[in-house]
């Protein structure tokens, strides 16, 4: 049995139509499938629950097609909304759009032509956007959220990464995804070494919450809670720290990564498209010059049709402030090399860290400090 992240193309596929909870032809054919596995009662659950999935992504499917030779039809994992496919049947709901999914396409064969792709840079380390397995709004992060300490089938996400940092034996910085520990919910970007361990966890210490009049209005505090812990992970590929969208227009943050010694930061984003234009590659380019260090963000693509519209530009920026690669709002793959021996000689070439005033201003690192008191 093969699973594949419909999620990684979902948005390339959408259709712009009526929504599915409204069309009982869907709920039917649905039903009928899932009877071939499911009691009946478990099987109007799981309709349940697709048709919430494809609802919040907008799309309507007017007919599922699956090619192969297998007998029966699809099945569906409820967690995590993973497709699991058996069969060549197709679930005719009504003509017009189709969705063609493939028995040997996994996971892991997700991202594998990304993945080789990168290895041919200096660093090789897949960054993945925010949020990048569910929609980004508040009436989502509960649906999507997963138990990351608990893994396995509680977090069908990470461990997918996980699998294919182990396989592949890099190291991949994931983006972020809404995660549920205990009451609360999270912003959570992990961390996985060669051996496919998770090496860190940072959850989004700075919550989106904005009001701008006439443009966006958005609190992630409705559902989500800060982290507490800057993030930084030894890696195979240097010193990575992580901050994920908002944490961006925080300069402390990337000052302590500085002073931690960090080569590389990691911000994944999803810029609107009222901040966007203004402040995306600003920042990126402020925080990469005032620390003289590399930063690297990665953006979902823009989707119009979306209740919450990215601006896209996935960056990395160089300890010049120089742009090194850049792209547009579509979906792509960005590669570009980093050369961490260029750190050294700007911070030769300006030399920032010896002509700071400690006598008259200073940045207090609370970890190191309680640490030191302990």
């Amino acid at each position: 049995m093969a699973a594949y992240d419909l999620n990684s193309k979902w948005y390339a596929l959408r259709p712009r139509r009526a929504p599915l909870s409204h069309d009982e032809e869907v709920k039917e054919g649905f039903m009928k499938a899932l009877a071939k596995m499911y009691t009946k009662e478990e099987s109007a659950i799981l309709c349940t629950q697709w048709l919430a999935f494809a609802n919040l992504h907008g799309p309507t499917f007017n007919r599922v097609e699956v090619r192969s030779d297998r007998a029966t039809l699809a099945q569906i994992d409820p967690i995590g909304f993973r497709w699991m496919w058996h069969g060549k049947d197709a679930l005719e709901l009504r003509d017009g759009w189709t969705l063609s999914l493939y028995w040997d396409v996994n996971s892991e064969d997700a991202m594998q032509i990304d993945v080789e792709e990168i290895q041919e840079g200096l660093v090789g380390v897949p960054l993945l956007e925010e949020i990048w397995n569910g929609p980004y709004s508040n009436a989502s992060f509960p649906v999507y959220a997963e138990d990351i300490d608990a893994g396995g089938s509680a977090s069908p996400s990470t461990t997918m990464l996980s699998e294919v940092a182990r396989s592949k034996g890099i190291t991949i910085v994931g983006g972020s995804i809404s995660e549920r520990n205990g009451d609360h919910l999270y912003n959570t970007c992990c961390i996985f070494g060669k051996d496919g361990e998770l090496k860190g966890k940072h959850r989004k210490i700075h919550l989106f919450d904005i009001d701008i009049p006439g443009k966006i209005s958005f609190k992630e505090s409705k559902t989500l809670t800060p982290g507490n812990t800057p993030t930084v992970v030894e890696t195979d590929v240097g010193r990575i720290g992580i901050g994920i969208c908002y944490d961006i227009r925080f300069q402390e943050l990337a000052t302590l990564y500085a002073a931690r010694g960090v080569h590389l930061i990691c911000y994944p984003g999803a810029f609107n498209m009222t901040t966007g234009p203004l402040h995306w590659e600003l920042l990126q380019r402020a925080r990469a010059v005032d620390n003289q260090l590399y930063v690297a963000t990665c953006s979902p693509v823009r989707d119009i049709t979306a209740g919450y519209i990215a601006w896209g530009h996935s960056t990395l920026v160089g300890p010049f402030g120089e742009v090194i690669a850049t792209t547009e709002h579509e979906e792509t793959t960005v590669i570009a090399d980093i050369d961490y021996s260029l750190i050294e000689e700007r911070r030769m070439n300006l030399p920032l860290g010896t002509q700071r005033r400690g006598d008259l201003y200073q940045l207090v690192d609370f970890d190191r400090l309680n640490l030191e008191n302990h």
